[in-house]
């Protein structure tokens, strides 16, 4: 709960549990609570949660106002009963919380900024029309953010997202509504701190029926640390994607037909990696051309011999393909691969580049699953792989904010039991290590075998090799 959020139910708390006869200043909490929430609605900004509690006070706030002296008189029976109803309301917008996108711990502070881009050279396989591709990228890169700069929202068009992705999780189209309250800890289209060497470029492919922002916790940490950070919205392969003209574009489920036969399917799947694999590389062709535009905010501000690619579940699987088939790409990291989408050709070829795999333990403790089955000859023939882990007590979301959504997400399917600080704390580290490591050559003891500083994480495999990283950066 926010601030002003906790403040309210505690004045009724103190106000209906102190003993009578209640000394003026307790008797006027309610009136200060109902003066509270008015400040609330235009700072902290209304939300459904908290409708009980609004109740509560108006009606307990108006009679103090109203009928000051009647209230001391109030029953403690009364006083009692309302306390527990107070508390029952309170839970509610305690278990569903406007989250809170940690702060990352990097010397620099976060910008982010939105484009729309279309890709003239390929169609969009997924609308019905004969139309080019076209879809949005999220920018998070170091900053120097004005006085004036605004903090930015977690998602643009929260009120969109929200109920596409409350109906994923089979909740109520309103559920999620208060995502439209959610500040990140980075300004919107800030100023682009100097560099002196230029930023290496990472991008991001999110899961199917995900979002850019979806990982947003981890790419202010990555650029809080000297990264620029490119997440790419897949159109019709997000949740939903709101263009700037307005468009709206669901996600398409034939794109990955579930219930269709396995050719069928697979090539749906290989396509699918195809198109999002192009928009990773058209992504990266867009901010080369920003780094040569004088007239850009990345104007000579990016390292462009230094990109590296990483993505979750589905995201995994076309970051694959992507490294496999772009020499740009200098290393890969995968979250949960989903390796069905990646083509025939590179699951028995491998990658060249350093790549490193982390996945939950619900996804690794079904050894006989095709995935499973998939990557182990992918794995086995990439040249230079510094490891393949997994995380105990985790789900496939783990690797995402959407734990965040509530302290009910193990229930909801969202994560495992694993602490949510603790597992955030891990995969942070790894991230940031692994690039640190392969594109700017700090070495890290992380990916050594013999590593014991988190013990919830596993070897994937019991023949994990151990590396030491000391070439210079690719």
């Amino acid at each position: 709960m926010r601030p002003l959020e906790i403040l309210l139910p505690l004045l009724l708390a103190i106000y209906l549990l102190w003993r009578q006869p209640r000394p003026a200043a307790i008797r006027l909490l309610p009136a200060v609570a109902l003066v509270i929430t008015l400040i609330h609605f235009n700072v902290e900004g209304y939300r459904w949660q908290m409708i009980p509690i609004y109740v509560l006070i108006s009606l307990i706030g108006s009679s103090a106002l109203l009928k000051f002296k009647s209230i001391a008189d109030w029953k403690p029976l009364a006083s009692f009963l309302t306390f527990i109803l107070v508390a029952i309301s309170t839970a509610l917008p305690i278990l569903l919380p406007v989250p809170a996108i940690p702060v990352p711990n990097g010397p620099y502070k976060v910008g982010t900024t939105i484009y729309e881009l279309t890709d003239a050279s390929r169609k969009e396989l997924y609308s019905g029309k004969d139309e080019e591709r076209r879809f949005q990228i999220q920018i998070w890169y170091p900053s120097k953010p004005g006085l004036s700069d605004k903090r930015a929202p977690w998602m643009n068009h929260a009120d969109v997202f929200a109920p596409y992705i409350a109906s994923e999780i089979k909740m109520p189209s309103f559920f999620l509504d208060h995502l439209a309250l959610v500040k990140i800890p980075a300004y919107k289209d800030s100023k682009v701190a100097t560099s002196k060497d230029g930023y290496p470029v990472i991008l991001f492919s999110h899961g199917w029926n995900g979002f850019n922002a979806q990982n947003t916790g981890q790419a202010l940490q990555l650029a809080s640390h000297g990264f620029v950070v490119v997440g790419v919205q897949h159109t019709y392969g997000a949740v939903v994607t709101v263009f700037n003209d307005g468009t709206i574009a669901k996600n398409n489920p034939s794109a990955l037909p579930k219930d269709a036969p396995d050719a069928e399917y697979d090539a749906a799947a290989h396509q699918l990696a195809n198109q999002w694999a192009g928009d990773l590389g058209f992504a990266l062709d867009f901010m080369t051309e920003q780094n040569a535009n004088s007239v850009s905010p990345f104007f000579k501000t990016l390292d462009l011999s230094l990109v590296g690619a990483y993505g979750h579940s589905t995201g995994g699987g076309a970051a694959i393909q992507f490294c496999a088939t772009d020499s740009r790409c200098k290393a890969l990291l995968g979250q949960d691969p989903f390796m069905r989408p990646v083509s025939v050709e590179v699951r028995e070829r491998g990658v060249t580049q350093p790549a490193f795999f982390m996945f939950s333990q619900r996804w690794a403790d079904d050894v006989d699953s095709l995935n499973n089955r998939q990557f182990e000859p992918f794995y086995a023939n990439s040249k230079e792989t510094l490891g393949a882990v997994f995380i105990q007590g985790t789900a496939h979301y783990d690797f995402s904010d959407l734990p965040l959504l509530s302290p009910l997400a193990p229930k909801l399917g969202l994560k495992g039991p694993i602490n949510g600080r603790r597992v955030t704390t891990i995969v942070d580290d790894y991230l940031l290590s692994f690039f640190e490591m392969t594109l700017q050559a700090k070495p890290s003891e992380l990916f050594n075998s013999q590593s014991k500083k988190y013990d919830e994480v596993k070897p994937k495999f019991s023949d994990s090799r151990s590396y030491s990283w000391n070439r210079n950066p690719l």
